[in-house]
C-alpha cells in the first residue's frame, strides 16, 4: 500500500493542536520534528517534545483526498503545506539504516540497540530515538558527550541536570562514574532514561529524581545540557552541588548567550567558552571557594 505525506511547519504553539487535527482527519499517524535545528522546548509533564520552529507530518493512505483538509487548515491560519508521495516499506524497521555509530572524544560511543560493538567501541552506550530529547545528534549534546569522555574520573559522583533521555548520565557510567543522579522535571523523560539505564545495564551507579527531591550533597561533575535561561536561574543550586574544586559543564547555550551565562556564574565558578558546534556553545570550569551552605 502506498502512502502520501502531508508536512506543515509551524510555530511550536500551533504543533500539537495541528496535530491533532491529522489525526481526526484520518492520518495513520502523525510525527513531530525539528524545522530549525534546534533542542526541544521543555513541556509540561508528559508533553511530547516541541522545538520553536515544529515540522508536522501526516500520513495518509495514497487514495485519501487532501484538497478539502489543506483548505480547512489554511482558513485556521496554518500556511500551505507540502505533500509528498511515499512508497511501502517496512516501516517498524526502516529507521535503522539511518542510525550508525558515532564516536564522542577518544574512548565514548553511542552505538544503536542492534547494533554489534566492532573493536575499538568497548565504551559505547546503546540507544535508539525516543520520544525524550538525546540521542548525541545535536550539537548540544554532542558537546556534553564529548566533555565527560574527557573529563569523568574512575569513581566519580556526577549529577545530570536535564536528562531527557539519560543519554548523558548513562555515557558518565560507563565512562567509570560511581555514582549518576539523573534528573529532570519530566516524568516521562525519567521513566524513559531509566528504560534506557537497564537497557545499558547501569541499574546499580544510576539513580532518578525530580528536580524538588534532588538530594543536595555536592557532587564531583554536574552537566546540564537545557537552555540558557534556566541555566542562569539555576547558578545558586548549581553551587550547592558541585564540590570546591569540582567540575562543571553547561550546554543548550547558544554563542549570543555565553557572555549572560558566563557573567551569572562568575561569582561561584571559574569558567570559559570551550568549545563549540555551529550556533551552540559548551560553557566549562570549576566550582571556586568552598561549597555553599
Amino acid at each position: 500500500m502506498a502512502w502520501q505525506a502531508l508536512t506543515f511547519c509551524c510555530d511550536f504553539d500551533k504543533a500539537v493542536e495541528l496535530s491533532h487535527r491529522l489525526t481526526d482527519a484520518g492520518a495513520v499517524s502523525v510525527s513531530l520534528s525539528d524545522a530549525s535545528d534546534e533542542a526541544a522546548i521543555e513541556g509540561g509533564s508528559g508533553a511530547a517534545p516541541l522545538w520553536r520552529r515544529t515540522r508536522v507530518c501526516g500520513l495518509f493512505s495514497a487514495g485519501t483526498t487532501l484538497d478539502g483538509l489543506v483548505a480547512l487548515l489554511a482558513g485556521a491560519g496554518y500556511s500551505a503545506p507540502s505533500v509528498a508521495p511515499v512508497p511501502d516499506r517496512d516501516w517498524e524497521n526502516a529507521w535503522r539504516q539511518h542510525l550508525e555509530a558515532r564516536r564522542y572524544g577518544n574512548r565514548l560511543w553511542i552505538l544503536p540497540s542492534f547494533a554489534e560493538a566492532l573493536p575499538g567501541q568497548e565504551i559505547c552506550v546503546r540507544l535508539d530515538p525516543g520520544l525524550a530529547f538525546g540521542t548525541g545528534t545535536h550539537p548540544t549534546t554532542a558537546l556534553c558527550l564529548e566533555w565527560l569522555d574527557q573529563t569523568v574520573p574512575p569513581g566519580a559522583s556526577v549529577i545530570d541536570y536535564g536528562c531527557g533521555s539519560g543519554i548523558l548520565a548513562i555515557a558518565a557510567v560507563k565512562l567509570g562514574a560511581r555514582t549518576v543522579r539523573a534528573v529532570d522535571s519530566d516524568p516521562q523523560a525519567l521513566d524513559t532514561a531509566r528504560q534506557n539505564a537497564r537497557n545499558n545495564g547501569c541499574g546499580r551507579e544510576l539513580s532518578f529524581f525530580p528536580p524538588q527531591f534532588l538530594p543536595r550533597d555536592p557532587v564531583d561533575i554536574l552537566v546540564a545540557n537545557i537552555f540558557a535561561d534556566p541555566l542562569v536561574r539555576l547558578r545558586d543550586e548549581f553551587a550547592h552541588l558541585v564540590r570546591c574544586g569540582g567540575s562543571i559543564a553547561l550546554s543548550g547555550i547558544l554563542a549570543a548567550q555565553a557572555d549572560t551565562v558566563l557573567k551569572a556564574y562568575d561569582v561561584a565558578f571559574e569558567l570559559a567558552t570551550s568549545s563549540a558546534k555551529r550556533d551552540w556553545v559548551r560553557i566549562s570550569g570549576r566550582r571556586k571557594g568552598p561549597s555553599l551552605k
